[in-house]
């Protein structure tokens, strides 16, 4: 029976898509995405500096649906990102590492980064 010969390079053939790969691109991402939602808070923050027309304005935009969204969407970002960073800090301790708990963490991050982000806007932002 003949060889088949094996690729030299991995690919996407050979790799099968993982949690904890989504995980580590997500945590990239919402990095990125810190800084931009940073910006917005600092715009807010200058516009409250500049008086009471300039943070109506600023306020206005904010509170739009779309205002609202991206807020949302920052928020769930810092959560996420957070929960990263907990995950990292954790398998600098070389815990977590086996394959089910690899998985098990990552699912934690992502699950865990919906709940609080509902929560914090229910309890400061949808009741208040």
């Amino acid at each position: 029976m003949p060889v088949r010969p094996r690729p030299l390079s991995p690919h996407l053939q050979i790799y099968r898509w993982t949690i904890t790969m989504t995980m580590s691109i997500v945590h990239r991402a919402t990095g990125i995405a810190n800084y931009v939602g940073t910006a917005f808070l600092i715009i807010w923050l200058a516009a409250a500096a500049f008086g009471q027309g300039p943070l109506d304005v600023v306020n206005m935009v904010y509170g739009s649906w779309f205002g609202q969204l991206v807020l949302f969407l920052y928020t769930w970002s810092l959560v996420h990102h957070m929960l990263g960073g907990i995950r990292h800090f954790i398998w600098d301790f070389i815990q977590g590492m086996e394959p089910g708990q690899r998985e098990m963490l990552a699912w934690a991050n992502l699950v865990l980064s919906v709940v609080l982000t509902l929560a914090i806007w229910t309890i400061f932002v949808w009741v208040a």
